[in-house]
């Protein structure tokens, strides 16, 4: 299985991903690890919330915006 993170900006239109990291991870633990590391890049090239795929089914989706 593959694991692999969708990015979606503000709008929820699917962000740009030629300048934003490709990765596919052998477990869901190796995923979220990988975003808890580079969040703040992807929130610098305009990714608002993600979707984690394990396949190409949805996991779940997680915004990266702040907490109020």
């Amino acid at each position: 299985m593959a694991w692999t993170w969708r990015y979606h900006e503000a709008d929820g239109a699917d962000a740009l991903a030629g300048d934003l990291p490709s990765e596919s991870f052998t477990s869901r633990g190796d995923a979220e690890s990988w975003l808890g590391e580079n969040w703040q890049e992807l929130t610098e090239g305009g990714v608002d919330r993600v979707v984690l795929l394990e396949d190409d089914q949805k996991v779940y989706t997680m915004s990266l915006e702040p907490a109020e």
